[in-house]
């Protein structure tokens, strides 16, 4: 497999400078730089291998070979039915499907988006390990961003932290809002006794939620949500905490009456694209299991 590589023409302005300072300029850190100098990468300029300490000139092409990615031994190909909504050498973004867990865990070891990316790598001769950006809970449906490589990774987390990459949901709640829009802001924290469950507590880490109603039905209501935080169940539970849990949301106070899994959605995902240099935003329609308790009213 090919591996990943990176290519810049230097400009005027980058003249004189050291690879070293460049790279550190294009968020390259020590770290991967190591790796490159240590672990089967190179640095290039015109076809000649040179260390950090070349001097760039205008007009060179400078270009980062990374080394080969290793994937866990434990990490199995497994073909699992997502969507590719989009895809370029440095990240795809899939939707994925209500049911399939991220990541595998002792519950499940295959069938997961991670195993169904190892099938997808394989078959289309792609030089990458899994590097999940922002995972979704089992039961919910919708997209994820995913990294190619691994300085990718770093990149898109980075813009995770400063909170740069932004998600819209979309759910379905028992109940009718006295308000067509609103915040909820209450620290989640996670259950005393359970390792799964999380619960509103003072002593838990802020969360704030923004929910805007889309359509009033008979006993439930269609939202978009919005997060300034990222807490573990953090829809789930807000929505909760304030008297309208999700339907299908058994582990919250919702029934499965309805539907048997949590009707949420991650609808739309927007991101700043540090090799394109530009936004992107993508979106995924909402999927039938809840587009049928829309439609239904």
């Amino acid at each position: 497999m090919r591996p990943f590589q990176l290519r810049w023409k230097i400009s005027a302005q980058d003249s004189g400078k050291l690879v070293r300072d460049f790279l550190k300029e294009k968020k390259l850190s020590k770290r991967a730089l190591t790796d490159i100098k240590f672990h089967g990468g190179d640095i290039v300029v015109n076809s000649e291998r040179v260390t950090v300490r070349h001097h760039l000139r205008e007009g060179e092409e400078l270009t980062v070979i990374f080394p080969n990615e290793e994937r866990g031994a434990g990490l199995q190909a497994d073909v699992v039915p997502f969507e590719i909504v989009y895809e370029d050498e440095h990240c795809l973004v899939i939707d994925k499907p209500a049911s399939v867990p991220s990541i595998p865990s002792r519950e499940h070891v295959a069938g997961t988006v991670a195993n169904g990316l190892i099938d997808y790598y394989q078959r289309n001769d792609i030089n990458s390990t899994v590097h999940i950006v922002n995972r979704l809970d089992k039961d919910t449906s919708g997209l994820m961003l995913v990294a190619k490589h691994r300085f990718a990774h770093a990149l898109f987390s980075e813009q995770q932290k400063n909170k740069q990459i932004h998600r819209t949901y979309e759910a379905i709640a028992h109940g009718q809002f006295r308000s067509a829009n609103g915040t909820i802001s209450k620290p989640i924290g996670r259950k005393d006794d359970s390792i799964i469950e999380r619960e509103i507590r003072d002593d838990g880490q802020e969360a704030i939620t923004h929910f805007k109603v889309l359509k009033e039905l008979k006993d439930k209501t269609y939202l978009q949500l919005v997060l300034d935080t990222g807490r573990t169940h953090q829809i789930r539970v807000h929505l909760s905490s304030i008297g309208h849990p999700l339907c299908g949301d058994s582990l919250y106070g919702g029934t499965t009456e309805h539907i048997n899994r949590q009707a949420l959605h991650s609808a739309q995902l927007s991101f700043w694209h540090p090799f394109l240099e530009r936004e992107l935003q993508l979106n995924a329609d909402l999927p039938e299991d809840m587009r049928l308790l829309v439609d239904n009213k």
